[in-house]
């Protein structure tokens, strides 16, 4: 039996436990008190401070695991900026996705113009790892700045509504936004931002457009690769949830504030 990833040295909770919550938080719109409740329901006693300091503590290596073992982008990108305020103060959400939904990257910045906007297409090209065929935003002059300096060969397309699919995946984050009653940091929230598209894209299935049996697969492949991510190898949750069922002895859970 494989012993315990590195990274949980010195955590009570068994890595099952911790993967369940951080993917929990980052899958859905839920609050740390939420999964808090989620977990008691199972006959988990853990406080919603810990679950918060697993979430950022594990959830950006996962995202960072993830990323790594990512099958790759499409060669449309779309990209757009929206305002969000941070600790009271006017920020800039930078977003690029491709024509599958997929984000390939998310950025803050204090300033739109033509240097953010060049770092920005700095961080979408090397996820990517390759030049987009063509590239759809609205006609901010800094996009212009960072196409002509940085992919000048990829063709824009600045047409009216050729950007709606990427303005619509601003909402997911809108929602994430008012849960989470604003974030309070640039840096929290370019961590939490990084880590849920991240998590958003291992689950994004294209659940309409496939036959329910090759879903599901993909389904089960997805857990597997964030399993994977989380470096949890043997027993699942359903397994420690028996045992206690059972009787069996098995390690106490019950903790109020420790993680």
């Amino acid at each position: 039996m494989k012993t315990r990833h590195s990274m949980y040295k010195r955590h009570r909770f068994p890595p099952e436990i911790i993967q369940y919550a951080v993917w929990l938080y980052h899958r859905f719109n839920l609050s740390t008190r939420d999964v808090e409740d989620l977990l008691a329901e199972r006959g988990i006693s853990v406080s919603y401070e810990t679950i918060r300091t697993w979430c950022q503590k594990f959830g950006p290596k996962y995202a960072k695991r993830l990323r790594r073992r990512h099958a790759g982008f499409g060669d449309t990108f779309f990209v757009d900026e929206v305002f969000v305020k941070i600790g009271g103060t006017q920020h800039y959400l930078w977003r690029a996705i491709d024509q599958d939904g997929e984000v390939l990257d998310v950025y803050l910045s204090e300033k739109r113009d033509g240097a953010a906007a060049k770092q920005f297409f700095r961080r979408i090209l090397k996820t990517a790892k390759a030049e987009p065929r063509r590239i759809i935003s609205d006609k901010l002059a800094s996009y212009t700045v960072a196409h002509r300096d940085l992919i000048p060969d990829a063709l824009r397309d600045t047409s009216r509504y050729a950007n709606n699919r990427v303005e619509r995946s601003h909402q997911e984050t809108r929602t994430r936004e008012r849960a989470m009653r604003r974030f309070k940091t640039l840096g929290m929230a370019q961590r939490f931002l990084t880590v849920y598209a991240t998590t958003q894209n291992s689950f994004n299935l294209g659940r309409h457009h496939v036959a329910a049996g090759h879903y599901r697969e993909l389904r089960h492949a997805a857990f597997a690769s964030w399993k994977r991510a989380a470096a949890v190898y043997v027993r699942m949750l359903s397994t420690y949830l028996e045992a206690a069922e059972v009787n069996l002895t098995i390690p106490s859970w019950e903790c109020a504030t420790g993680s």
